[in-house]
């Protein structure tokens, strides 16, 4: 399902981007590598064992998207593997965040993976199928504080993707939804705050958390077997995702206490 396929990865720049097209290269993946770091996606091209494609565009730019769409096939001639990976975090409380954080969040993480895929589908479809792959969060499981404009975005995108796993199973797609908790990439530090800004720190939970080389190991393990749902998540934030769906009233008592006992000031996003 890799070898000489094609597989275009959105966010590829870094983190679980960067390590998931690493590990396709290494089973023999062609890849589209997009992002908006374009030096970054050459640096990582540079790197790979397979042939690679530079399509760097901005996610949110709908108007530019049928003319990026158009770059993609005609590389390739197909694309065999979508994977809707990019996407920016939060750290703020939901009473002080600017209602611009939530156009800004929503539209990267939710609409821009919605926009490629509604504009990608039509044509795997028409050649047999192929595999969608979104990574969304165990936020999106959980309504994480302080991730109010991401945990929506991130429900949502499980929610498409589960409603398209439905409407083209028949028609030789496969899709798989991946919920991270905590790996250690640039996320929580890129993370916008309450107006907007870029939070310029990161977490103790994110820098010890799961390696992403690993979270890619599990990917594509997820991949190969034809999974349709992967929490990749240890210790308390696997407990809250499954704790979600088999106990929620427990874990919203847990989580309002959590917040309670000054959760928002230990990450710095409340005064």
């Amino acid at each position: 399902m890799f070898e000489n396929k094609i597989w275009w990865i959105t966010g590829a720049s870094s983190g679980i981007g960067a390590a998931l097209a690493e590990a396709l290269s290494a089973k023999g993946a062609k890849l589209i590598l997009s992002g908006r770091n374009a030096a970054a996606l050459a640096e990582l091209a540079a790197q790979l064992k397979t042939e690679s494609f530079i399509l760097p565009f901005e996610a949110t730019d709908f108007a530019v998207l049928p003319q990026i769409v158009e770059k993609a096939f005609a590389w390739g001639g197909r694309v065999d593997g979508l994977v809707n990976n990019a996407g920016i975090s939060q750290r703020s409380m939901a009473v002080d965040t600017a209602f611009e954080v939530y156009e800004k969040i929503i539209g990267v993480d939710l609409m821009a993976p919605i926009a490629l895929t509604q504009a990608v589908l039509p044509r795997m479809i028409a050649a047999g199928g192929g595999h969608l792959a979104a990574i969304s969060s165990v936020a999106g499981i959980l309504g994480a504080p302080l991730r109010s404009a991401y945990s929506a975005a991130k429900a949502g995108i499980m929610a498409y993707h589960d409603s398209v796993r439905a409407e083209t199973a028949h028609q030789g797609m496969k899709v798989l939804v991946v919920a991270p908790g905590s790996v250690r990439t640039n996320v929580s530090k890129n993370a916008l705050d309450a107006s907007g800004k870029a939070r310029g720190v990161s977490d103790v939970a994110i820098d010890n958390g799961m390696a992403p080389d690993v979270a890619v190991a599990r990917i594509i393990e997820a991949l190969e077997a034809g999974g349709r749902e992967l929490i990749l998540a240890e210790g308390m934030e696997l407990q809250g995702a499954m704790l979600r769906r088999s106990n929620p009233d427990q874990l919203f008592d847990l989580m309002a206490h959590m917040v309670a006992g000054g959760y928002a000031k230990k990450l710095g996003a409340e005064d």
